[in-house]
């Protein structure tokens, strides 16, 4: 049982924390062994991220001196919190590609800290399927240079009949 000292001193810590964040991903790790937690930790931190252990009545604190409207009943288990300097795509496809390998891992939900905004476990679980930043670019890029690939073949073709 903790102090109402070290409670604090918790909160505080989680304040900091979440100063200058983009993400914060609330994952429920019930059942993940220490190591594969450890494991977890080691993968958001890839990113710059960090995982910290808060329970979830204290969340509410920290998420109220935020400005945040943060419910922890609506959450189940042991919460996880990811705190992230990146945005929610990159930090949902770190958090969910490890959420597929360990299965005991589940995401019930993030905020965006720019918009205050609460996305549920669906939202973020779709935005860490998207293809990395990168990969979506060149698609785009593709895209858009279909329709001047098609008229230059067609002029091409036009070039080859006329003579």
């Amino acid at each position: 049982m903790k102090t109402k000292a070290q409670k604090k001193t918790q909160i505080e810590a989680a304040v900091k924390e979440l100063k200058g964040k983009e993400t914060v991903i609330i994952t429920d790790f019930t059942g993940l062994s220490a190591n594969e937690l450890n494991a977890f930790r080691k993968s958001v931190r890839s990113i710059g991220g960090k995982v910290a252990v808060i329970k979830k009545r204290l969340l509410k604190f920290v998420f109220e001196k935020e400005g945040i409207d943060f419910d922890p009943k609506q959450f189940g288990g042991q919460a996880g919190v990811v705190f992230s300097p990146k945005d929610m795509v990159e930090t949902a496809g770190v958090v969910y590609k490890f959420s597929k390998l360990k299965d005991l891992l589940k995401i019930s939900g993030g905020f965006e800290m720019g918009e205050k905004k609460f996305m549920s476990a669906t939202d973020v679980k779709r935005m860490g399927q998207l293809p990395p930043k990168e990969v979506l670019l060149g698609q785009l890029a593709y895209m858009l240079g279909a329709p001047i690939r098609s008229f230059m073949f067609v002029i091409k073709e036009k070039a080859k009949k006329s003579n």
